[in-house]
């Protein structure tokens, strides 16, 4: 078995070799700690030159078979179809334009361009010996993630079910409350106070409701709960609502853990989706 390079561009490129679901080595971050480059503010060509440049330079002396990529949107087919964060992306055929900046440098390989969510969902499966299970995570910070592996047809854009992300998302919230960040919100709910206790119970809500919704639909199972803001989360209170809303007996059943993210699990889990993908063995 060859080695796979996995890749997560958000609004830094995180980047690592992987051979048997594992990393061989550290996750390399570009721009390193102390620069600075917003990847809004680059060209879609751009993004992808500099994606182009780290793998190629993780490369070098590797048996690469294949390149897995996680970036934010919705994604189909190699093409960038919506970005909410990264509007010059959209419309841009990702996989064929890495491809081709890949070949330039030496490196013929199949190239997976993945939501990041599912990224994360995959590299969840492989570092918990879950890959033959189903696996679906939430993704809790500035915007709601929804990831799912193994990955399936369709959109899967659960964090913008109900205007999910209207109510958790981090930038959400401090609009919602212009006197208070969220961290205080969920003190003061603690504390007793009436206005932040409803909205925190919203939020457990609407958390449980977008759940409930993806059972209906993909069935039961266990469901992580990751990100920055995953803290803010009451395992009792979701599974108190998701109880009220699962009716149907054999949709029952399902369970939420929270677990600590980090770079290295997209990057696992892009490469793991890509070697999938590419069918290599």
């Amino acid at each position: 078995m060859g080695q796979t390079i996995g890749v997560l561009a958000t609004r830094q490129i995180a980047i690592g070799v992987v051979e048997d679901n594992a990393l061989c080595g550290p996750v390399r971050v570009f721009p390193e700690p102390g620069q600075h480059q917003e990847s809004r503010a680059m060209t879609a060509d751009e993004i992808v030159e500099r994606i182009g440049q780290q793998v190629l330079l993780s490369a070098k002396g590797g048996n690469i078979d294949c390149v897995g990529v996680g970036f934010p949107g919705v994604i189909r087919n190699g093409v960038v179809e919506e970005s909410p964060n990264q509007q010059q992306v959209k419309g841009f055929a990702f996989a064929v334009a890495l491809t081709g900046v890949l070949a330039k440098g030496g490196l013929h390989v199949p190239v997976l361009i993945l939501n990041d969510a599912d990224a994360v969902a995959a590299g969840v499966a492989a570092t918990l010996g879950h890959l033959e299970k189903l696996i679906r995570i939430w993704y809790l910070g500035d915007g709601i993630g929804f990831g799912r592996y193994p990955r399936a047809e369709g959109v899967w854009e659960g964090g913008h079910v109900g205007h999910l992300e209207g109510i958790m998302g981090y930038r959400s919230m401090r609009l919602r409350f212009l006197d208070m960040e969220p961290e205080e919100v969920f003190d003061a709910a603690r504390d007793g106070d009436a206005r932040c206790g409803a909205f925190v119970k919203h939020w457990h809500r609407a958390l449980a409701a977008a759940s409930a919704t993806i059972i209906h639909l993909d069935g039961p199972g266990k469901f992580f709960i990751t990100g920055p803001n995953a803290g803010f989360a009451d395992l009792g209170l979701v599974a108190q609502y998701i109880h009220e809303m699962v009716k149907m007996t054999p949709l029952q059943g399902s369970l939420f853990e929270t677990i600590s993210t980090s770079h290295d699990l997209a990057v696992i889990g892009a490469a793991v989706n890509a070697r999938r993908a590419a069918g290599a063995q």
